[in-house]
């Protein structure tokens, strides 16, 4: 009898043994995750992301092409306007591209490597292989991975990653706050590793230009769509007006948000080579400028910045420091913003941008 019991006893041992045969623990796919990045060469990545941050979801087409060691093509399109803005590093720096109005800025900055991004594999990588506190499961054929956000956005605390289990590619990713609460989304609809890409598939030249095969609304109409024009309404209230001492043919576009303590000093007419603008200047807790301008031409502009886009939640913006001033730099909808302060917190900078967006297209 004795003998029997010993024998079951080692059979159900085998048994154990053989049915977690195959199964990895956090650190084992960690471990095969750190390999991955290692051999890869470049990796092409496209889906969808939604932003949980406006009053109604936003949503983006996004594209994302990686070439080592540090070539990189990020396209976003806003999905209800079709307006696609390109992230674009090469060997002659960061560029933000609006190839719609042929519009480029050109910045040597570290991004992305220090500046995580949820559409990012890197990003996403680094933020499970640094977490020893990561939480781990499996579900439907994904390992799904909870750990600390190290994304851009510091509203943002925990990210929830759902990698392939044979490949370790992306397949969705959630960015939490600390309530849990879900404030962008990404779905990754193909990723491959390792792809092939042109010789200038990285050229700016090549990705201004190849936009110009579609067809887009001139500078006028594309000025009255943003809110422009005589007829464009009323004040700060969220509407347009004319500055004063204008033709009233410029619209201005307030913030519907402003820190407590914070109002509307005075709003001016500036003029910007042959680009016409309005300076608003706000006065209280925090002082800060918004300069709004239309720009007519292409322009290049080299600076040392940091892009931002994911904070903003519509558009692609770069912040400039220097001499204990931030500037915060974007075009939305044809409308160039310039949004300085020496006293205005960044978290504040990116909730009076991204208030502007209501006003846009009004």
């Amino acid at each position: 009898m004795r003998k029997w019991m010993r024998t079951a006893a080692i059979a159900l041992i085998a048994l154990l043994a053989l049915a977690g045969c195959g199964r990895k623990d956090a650190g084992e796919v960690a471990e095969e995750l750190q390999r991955v990045m290692e051999d890869m060469d470049g990796y092409q990545g496209k889906g969808t992301m939604t932003l949980h941050t406006s009053r109604e979801p936003q949503t983006y087409s996004v594209e994302i092409w990686h070439q080592a060691p540090h070539y990189y093509r990020v396209s976003l399109t806003n999905a209800g306007k079709d307006v696609t803005q390109i992230v674009l590093k090469n060997d002659d720096g960061v560029f933000v591209l609006t190839p719609h109005l042929n519009k480029s800025f050109r910045f040597q900055s570290s991004w992305p490597e220090r500046h995580g991004q949820v559409y990012m594999y890197h990003t996403l990588a680094e933020s499970i292989i640094q977490d020893r506190n990561r939480q781990f499961a499996e579900e439907d054929g994904a390992y799904v991975f909870d750990v600390v956000s190290n994304l851009q956005n510091r509203s943002i605390k925990r990210q929830r990653i759902w990698l392939d289990k044979d490949t370790y590619a992306p397949i969705r990713v959630q960015a939490m706050d600390e309530n849990a609460r879900v404030l962008l989304e990404m779905q990754f609809d193909s990723f491959r590793f390792n792809p092939r890409f042109d010789d200038d598939s990285f050229d700016m030249e090549r990705n201004m230009t190849s936009f110009q095969l579609r067809s887009f609304p001139d500078a006028e109409d594309d000025w009255a769509a943003a809110g422009g024009g005589a007829d464009s309404g009323a004040g700060p209230d969220g509407g347009s007006e004319p500055a004063s001492g204008s033709s009233g043919a410029f619209g201005i576009l307030y913030p519907s948000y402003l820190p407590e303590g914070v109002s509307l000093k005075d709003v001016s007419e500036i003029r910007a080579g042959d680009d016409r603008g309005v300076l608003l200047r706000y006065e209280g807790t925090y002082p800060f400028t918004l300069t709004e301008i239309r720009p007519k031409d292409r322009a290049v502009t080299a600076a040392a910045g940091t892009v931002v886009d994911l904070d903003l939640g519509y558009a692609v913006g770069v912040l400039l420091e220097g001499n204990g001033w931030q500037t915060l730099n974007w075009i939305h909808d044809g409308i160039e913003f310039r949004l300085s302060s020496a006293a205005l917190p960044y978290e504040e900078m990116v909730k009076i941008a991204q208030s502007l967006e209501d006003q846009v297209g009004k």
